[in-house]
């Protein structure tokens, strides 16, 4: 509509002309240009999820970009707008976590099983792989065309070159007088000293396999220092129709079963398998298995010894010197109630890190000024161990409660204990009948919480004894203070050992669902005080 035109529209034309102008002004082009990024960026995401063909990310990408894209477009959306992000967090780092940990959960991912069973496969022939026996030394150059790496070697004189994909293929080009290729036709030569001085570079060469030919029994080309590279050629036979791994220098077949695993015909396995969904064998091996049984038993007890224990002993210290310390009698409250809440102020991990050597049994202060230089393994010993955490966690916890208790007693209604007063009520019998119930009105909840945080407490336990001392009745990498949390982090491998995520996964939604479970049967409890 050129400006005469809008001259001569009808004024209520003209004024909604005027309204959609104004509509489009600094608000609009930044929500534009604010969409343009989330669109480039969502569109950047699906083509990398369909690259590695993850199906069931670029389908949630788009879905979510295309949502976006109407949320944000739409007039009749607007509590969305502000919802919609929230949303999207909650979606991909709760849900979707959840999700994937319960996925896990019914599989056998773990060492020797975290791929394909074409990753197995090519990981069985590599490990198998042996140098040929008479291979020539040939003098080598690394080359590169853009991403792509490749080895270029000279037979007879001819410069050959060949990648990871392509066997050695005659191509134009020249050499020095040992015989390396110094020029290649089409292909960069990597110069030494960015091999020496780039480590993943250096990785990506050494893990480089070029076939000599087509012919996979002739073997491929490697090198272990780039400058020099062998033929080596793996014992094993894959037959893709059987599904079988042949030793042809020992006759062994490895046939693939169920479990993730290629197993010979005399009872042998190859450390290479892949994972297979196995449903609910994890949670069942939990209890069944000999080796996670009785372990795990002891460490779920001592869970929940430890995370009851804290919140009591916390709680009720806390609430002692809430006591005092609200009493108008006692001089420099103020300085006091600071002092006090000073280990609450600490970082836990330091904390705990600071315990551990002051418990050292040969140059730790608490034996040499309290117990007389006593030789006393305060970490050594199960049972002291497990005193020396719920000391620590008391150390660390009661100023928490002391802040928490002193603000219910503060907020507590004078009226109230002077009735009791006037009534004939003792002390004893007004902190029994009023003041410890109406406390718990305001701190029960607050328990729970602490309860639920205490039970995956994992920075105490790990900082201060790592678990130990360890189970010396079991294989497990489990220990006499180790909590759920703990067994979880020890079993995943993160740590060192055998990984097994699929048990860790299975016992951390047993976690979940326990202290889901106990925190709705608290909560419920809480209601008839409310009611009080």
């Amino acid at each position: 509509m050129s400006i005469d035109t809008a001259e001569k529209a009808p004024a209520p034309q003209r004024d909604s002309l005027a309204r959609g102008l104004t509509g489009l002004g600094w608000g609009f082009i930044v929500k534009l240009l604010l969409m343009m990024i989330v669109n480039a960026l969502g569109v950047a995401g699906i083509m990398a999820a369909w690259n590695a063909e993850a199906w069931v990310i670029l389908g949630a990408s788009a879905i979510f970009l295309v949502a976006a894209d109407w949320v944000y477009f739409s007039r009749r959306a607007l509590p969305l707008k502000y919802i919609y992000p929230g949303l999207i967090f909650l979606l991909v780092f709760q849900v979707f976590a959840m999700g994937y940990t319960a996925y896990v959960a019914t599989t056998n991912y773990g060492a020797g099983h975290q791929g394909t069973m074409e990753q197995a496969v090519d990981a069985a022939l590599i490990q198998s792989e042996r140098e040929v026996e008479g291979s020539a030394s040939y003098p080598l150059a690394v080359v590169r065309d853009g991403d792509t790496l490749g080895f270029a070697i000279s037979e007879d004189g001819v410069v050959e070159v060949g990648t990871a994909e392509e066997p050695l293929t005659a191509v134009d080009g020249s050499v020095d007088e040992s015989g390396r290729p110094t020029e290649v036709a089409g292909w960069e030569i990597v110069d030494r000293g960015a091999l020496l001085s780039d480590q993943e570079l250096a990785q990506q060469v050494t893990d480089l396999r070029v076939p000599v030919s087509d012919n996979a029994d002739d073997g491929s080309l490697r090198t272990r220092e780039g400058s020099t590279a062998k033929v080596f050629r793996s014992s094993m036979e894959w037959d893709a129709d059987a599904r079988t791994l042949t030793d042809v220098d020992s006759g062994v077949v490895y046939s693939a079963n169920e479990y993730g695993t290629f197993v010979g015909d005399d009872g042998s396995t190859l450390p290479a398998g892949w994972y297979v969904n196995v449903g609910f064998e994890n949670f069942t091996r939990a209890v069944t298995d000999a080796d996670y049984r009785e372990p795990l038993i002891r460490v779920t007890l001592w869970t929940f010894a430890f995370a009851f224990l804290t919140v009591a002993t916390s709680f009720l210290l806390g609430l002692l010197f809430a006591l005092v310390f609200n009493d108008e009698r006692v001089r420099g409250r103020k300085v006091l109630r600071t002092l006090f809440i000073l280990p609450y102020a600490f970082p836990a991990f330091l904390t705990a890190l600071l315990w551990r050597g002051m418990l050292n049994p040969e140059f730790g202060i608490i034996n040499k000024w309290f117990f007389f230089g006593a030789d006393i393994n305060w970490l050594g010993d199960p049972w002291l161990a497990k005193f020396s955490i719920l000391f620590v966690n008391l150390w660390l916890s009661f100023p928490y409660w002391f802040l928490v208790c002193t603000g219910a007693l503060q907020s507590l209604s004078s009226e109230t204990m002077e009735a009791a007063q006037i009534d004939g009520a003792g002390r004893w019998r007004q902190f029994r009948s009023i003041t410890f119930p109406l406390l718990l009105v305001s701190t029960a909840p607050l328990a729970i919480a602490s309860f639920a945080f205490n039970f995956n407490n994992f920075t105490i336990i790990y900082m201060l004894t790592n678990g130990g001392p360890r189970f010396d009745d079991t294989s497990v990498p489990l220990g006499a203070t180790d909590i759920l949390i703990t067994a979880i982090y020890q079993i995943s491998g993160v740590a060192g050992g055998r990984a097994d995520y699929g048990l860790a996964a299975a016992l951390s939604i047993v976690v979940f669902v326990v202290v889901g479970i106990v925190s709705a049967i608290a909560f419920r409890q809480t209601k008839k005080l409310e009611e009080f």
